[in-house]
């Protein structure tokens, strides 16, 4: 079962309200089980096709039914406002091409669902609330916010993963926001990239590579890999939702 409403942020606010996606396990109505809780972004690519921006969802609800895989998702639909989505998905200013100055509003976005979100889907479902049963996972944009949450948030979140992450966003803060701290036991990370992303550029493949040992420098357990032909788009990276789901079990 999936609800769906309607939701503003009020320190993030849009023209029209955003949806907020909540998926229950087959069965929660008629149990008293408490369940972990996985929070993922670009939460209109994550269930419908019809909700995607480009027509293709990742598919999440029916890899969950079929695998009966027993967690509650929680998915929030990004701002479709001109930039707004980089905005709210960089925790850091930076200048991008065709873009310019982009005011990282990252922070904002993850006090907002730490301080805000998780308390109310705690409040008001049954939840395995501590941060060994809380995950968080994304793609490109969201990809590099399931990092920095990982790492920022450790005491919030333990597992995540970041498919296709978009390092070219203010690599040298990333590589020094994850030497600042130690993190906490257990810290579980996935992270890929296609390789019909790079067309012949290693610096993506290398930024990977990088981060993953930066991770586990810092005490993460980490899984970095590149996926042959694989695309950035939410058709390949649904191919890779058993493998990130596995790991993070």
């Amino acid at each position: 079962m999936i609800q769906v409403r309607k939701i503003q942020i009020p320190q993030l606010p849009t023209e029209q309200p955003r949806r907020l996606y909540v998926y229950l396990p087959r069965g929660y109505e008629r149990s008293e089980t408490r369940y972990p809780v996985l929070y993922m972004f670009d939460g209109h690519n994550v269930f419908y096709d019809s909700h995607a921006t480009y027509g293709k969802s990742w598919g999440m609800k029916e890899y969950l039914e079929k695998s009966k895989r027993s967690l509650i998702l929680v998915a929030i639909e990004c701002n479709p406002e001109g930039f707004r989505r980089i905005f709210e998905y960089s925790p850091w200013d930076f200048y991008g091409s065709g873009i310019g100055n982009v005011e990282g509003l990252g922070k904002v976005t993850m006090d907002w669902m730490t301080q805000t979100l998780k308390p109310a889907i705690d409040a008001n479902y049954r939840t395995l609330a501590d941060r060994e049963h809380t995950l968080i996972a994304g793609s490109s944009m969201g990809g590099l916010m399931s990092i920095y949450a990982a790492v920022q948030y450790n005491a919030v979140f333990s597992r995540a993963a970041a498919l296709s992450p978009s390092l070219w966003v203010s690599p040298k803060r990333m590589k020094d926001l994850i030497r600042s701290q130690p993190l906490a036991a257990p810290t579980r990370i996935y992270l890929d990239m296609g390789s019909g992303e790079t067309e012949g550029d290693e610096r993506m493949r290398i930024a990977l590579f990088e981060t993953a040992k930066a991770l586990t420098r810092a005490g993460a357990e980490v899984a970095a890999d590149v996926i042959p032909g694989a695309q950035h788009c939410e058709a390949d990276w649904e191919k890779r939702i058993p493998a990130f789901m596995k790991y993070l079990s």
